[in-house]
């Protein structure tokens, strides 16, 4: 795991650099906090013990995701450049097949990297918080905890709505349980599972993740039911509740819009190609 010292170095780098550009950067801190020691997975650059520098790997199944930041003023010293090289190298060893670089949309320092830089646009996120708005009436709905007995379902779920494929989906599916940071729902009807939700707090926020209703379910109204009474829930207990979902995904996009939800960050990700 990461010392608390580290954990503290990339909290304040992370500051800096987010005040410079008025951005956010996608730290994934549940992760972060959670990090195997077995595992090579974060970069750092140290000036006279000084944070300067940091890049962080984040293992999604097949698929890893890259975010890092260089404190304003130690950047065009070629300190993110070499970081990310060794990120690539340790990356190419686990045999990685998908690399995404993400950048905050609005950061002019991380546009400006990546245009010398040989990768391509691959999709775009919205960080989306719920603005308090009238959900209507409310409507019955099956939702209980996941359990040890759920977990084939939730990968099955993943391989369906998700594009994951079942082993990458199994390994995720079972380190996020490990990491236990989440709260893990079944969504029911008539006491079958037919959906999935998560909710991690985090900071004082409620975020919503791995929201999914099995292909064969939907256009039921059943993810809408589930949503609201997930946002009523959160909203009761005091949270502000955020989610993310891809700019292409129009049917979520439109769903979270309707129940309330309004973009406040966008996310850019780029896909690398690891040089044989």
């Amino acid at each position: 795991m990461l010392s608390q010292k580290q954990l503290t170095d990339i909290k304040e780098l992370q500051l800096v650099c987010e005040q410079e550009e008025a951005i956010h950067l996608k730290l994934n801190w549940d992760m972060l906090e959670m990090r195997n020691e077995q595992e090579l997975t974060d970069f750092f650059h140290y000036e006279k013990e000084k944070l300067v520098g940091f890049l962080g790997l984040y293992g999604f199944g097949s698929k890893v995701e890259i975010c890092g930041m260089v404190h304003p003023s130690y950047r065009r010293k070629g300190i993110f450049t070499r970081l990310l090289g060794e990120g690539l190298e340790e990356m190419k060893k686990q045999g990685t097949e998908t690399i995404l670089l993400n950048a905050p949309a609005n950061s002019s320092s991380a546009q400006g990297f990546l245009q010398s830089f040989s990768c391509r646009l691959s999709f775009s996120e919205y960080q989306m918080k719920w603005v308090e708005t009238d959900l209507g009436s409310e409507e019955f709905i099956e939702i209980r905890k996941s359990t040890l007995d759920d977990l084939e379902t939730e990968i099955q779920l993943d391989v369906q709505c998700f594009g994951f494929k079942e082993e990458e989906a199994r390994k995720y599916n079972k380190r996020i349980r490990k990491e236990d940071t989440q709260i893990h729902y079944v969504i029911e009807k008539d006491q079958q599972a037919v959906g999935k939700i998560r909710v991690q707090h985090l900071d004082g926020e409620a975020w919503i993740y791995g929201f999914a209703i099995f292909p064969s379910f939907q256009g039921q109204g059943l993810g809408r039911k589930a949503l609201k009474r997930v946002i009523r829930e959160q909203h009761a207990l005091g949270y502000p509740i955020f989610l993310e979902v891809e700019t292409k995904n129009a049917n979520a996009l439109n769903l979270y819009q309707s129940c309330g939800f309004q973009t406040v960050m966008a996310q850019d990700y780029y896909q690398l190609t690891l040089k044989s």
